[in-house]
């Protein structure tokens, strides 16, 4: 895997067959993957495993889609059918749901109502009741005038946004489906069926309206998703751009584009947790974007694979891609804290340093305090995460090191009362360097771009400048006062800075 300038941090990677659909589980570590040869993989990603195959589908499985709360999976596929999987029984709950005439593109389950919403080559939507075994279609939305790429709820409203190669996206009322299904007054019906009425008319029903036409791609639209929180949409498009889309009471409008794949989007969504777009294309990249600046900040690259679908765990942060000869689970950055333990003296006690938001953060486990210390300067670019802290209790200096511009630290200053929660703004000394670590009192040393040794005061000041031990040395760490131990490719050597030589030196 190659990235023009970062690596993603990768959980779990698979081999397989074109992947066209992915769902997380909401709570277990596991992925379901239906692929183009139809069959339907359930992995757990945490221990790499495939825990079970399902494969009564004919023809490829484009669309997957665990239940919230129930032990289900929905699955449709090019054999125009529906399929509903108890994963804890093995096996698919008869009948299948039919009536789409074309290709199914995406499936999914309403996270309350006892419903699947499908999109299909056929140019329609269908609401399900995958319960009711008569007649479990609600509803068929039609309207668009080419294939249906993709359908989804909304997280809380009750809206659907539908994607199609007619160059719309369609944001649809199901409002009165509500009303018309699950009757007033009712906020949870799990497990129970919608009733509907006698001679409801499926077709050009009143029960589901257009609440928005959303033009402006200038070719087919691939995929559309919703904002977790906020009334905003994303697409993209064969017109090679991602679209960023606004809504109220009222009307939607066009808010940006995104420019920078180089062929057709396939899937586009919101990360979870922070102000950011993903989306993947034909190109073979994934690309990262700022919500707010409308901005790049990311792309990573296959050498071979066309990327084609994405998914995103609502509350881990996580991601998934699937690709033309696998998938592979991963984060765009970690998000475990930097932090330093400093054990202390009989008067301190030990104390825990981390960095939580935009402070630089002390815990005392004796007395249970937990305290800002001083504001740190944070960027919003990618790898702006710290990822090293380092603590110099004898000068109440800390180093912190992180990713950002290919290796950077920043020293700080504690001020002396600012153990009272002072929280006060301090400037900090700034170099670029992939590592930096105290070595003495008032001495730090930073592993420069160049791969070597710079010792340097606490006025960010360059004192020394060695050659380390090997020329691929490529992290430092503190091994007592002027001693490092120095990682190369299969080496660690105890390097004495004052002697400028090996001590020792162990292969891995």
């Amino acid at each position: 895997m190659s990235s023009s300038n970062s690596e993603f941090l990768t959980k779990f990677e698979t081999k397989s067959n074109r992947v066209k659909g992915l769902s997380f589980h909401p709570r277990r570590p596991w992925i379901v993957a239906s692929l183009h040869n139809g069959v339907i993989q359930l992995w757990d990603y945490r221990m790499g495993t495939l825990l079970d195959r399902f494969e009564e589908h004919e023809g490829p499985v484009r669309g997957v889609n665990f239940h919230q709360t129930q032990p289900l999976l929905v699955s449709g596929g090019d054999d125009y059918k529906i399929k509903i999987w108890n994963y804890k029984l093995r096996r698919c709950l008869k009948p299948d749901l039919l009536g789409h005439l074309d290709y199914i593109r995406t499936v999914q389950f309403h996270h309350e109502y006892p419903w699947v919403v499908s999109s299909s080559d056929d140019q329609t939507v269908r609401i399900w009741d995958w319960q009711q075994s008569g007649r479990p279609c609600l509803v068929v939305l039609t309207g668009h005038n080419h294939y249906v790429m993709s359908v989804q709820f909304h997280p809380r409203e009750d809206l659907i946004v539908s994607a199609s190669l007619d160059q719309t996206v369609r944001v649809w009322d199901i409002s009165g489906l509500k009303k018309k299904y699950v009757g007033h007054g009712v906020d949870d019906i799990q497990g129970q069926t919608s009733v509907p009425k006698i001679g409801a008319d499926l077709f050009g029903s009143t029960d589901t309206t257009v609440k928005y036409l959303l033009e402006g791609h200038d070719r087919g639209v691939n995929w559309a998703s919703f904002h977790h929180t906020l009334p905003l949409i994303v697409s993209g498009a064969d017109d090679r751009q991602v679209k960023l889309w606004r809504m109220n009471d009222s009307k939607a409008w066009e808010v940006d584009t995104l420019r920078g794949h180089v062929n057709n989007v396939s899937c586009v969504l919101f990360h979870p947790k922070q102000e950011l777009i993903i989306s993947n294309s034909e190109d073979k990249s994934i690309r990262v974007w700022d919500m707010s600046k409308r901005t790049g900040v990311q792309t990573f690259r296959r050498e071979q694979d066309r990327f084609w679908i994405l998914a995103v765990h609502k509350d881990q942060g996580l991601l998934a891609a699937g690709h033309d000869s696998g998938m592979l689970v991963f984060k765009l950055d970690r998000e475990r804290p930097a932090f330093a333990l400093n054990e202390g003296g009989p008067n301190t006690g030990s104390q825990l340093l981390y960095i939580k938001e935009r402070y630089l953060r002390m815990f005392e486990p004796g007395s249970g305090r937990d305290i800002p210390l001083v504001s740190i300067r944070r960027s919003s670019g990618p790898n702006s995460a710290p990822r090293t802290l380092v603590y110099n209790e004898a000068e109440r200096s800390v180093l912190m090191c992180t990713d950002a511009e290919g290796g950077s630290y920043e020293l700080y200053q504690i001020p002396r009362d600012a153990s009272k929660g002072a929280q006060e703004s301090v400037d900090s000394k700034r170099g670029l360097g992939l590592a930096a670590v105290f070595v003495a009192r008032n001495r730090f040393a930073v592993l420069d771009k160049s791969r070597q040794i710079l010792i340097k005061n606490l006025s960010n000041e360059v004192t020394k400048k060695l050659s380390p031990p090997h020329p691929t040395t490529d992290m430092i760490f503190y091994a007592g006062t002027g001693m490092l131990l120095c990682k190369a490719e299969d080496k660690i050597t105890l390097f004495d800075l004052q002697q400028k030589r090996a001590m020792g030196e162990i292969i891995c």
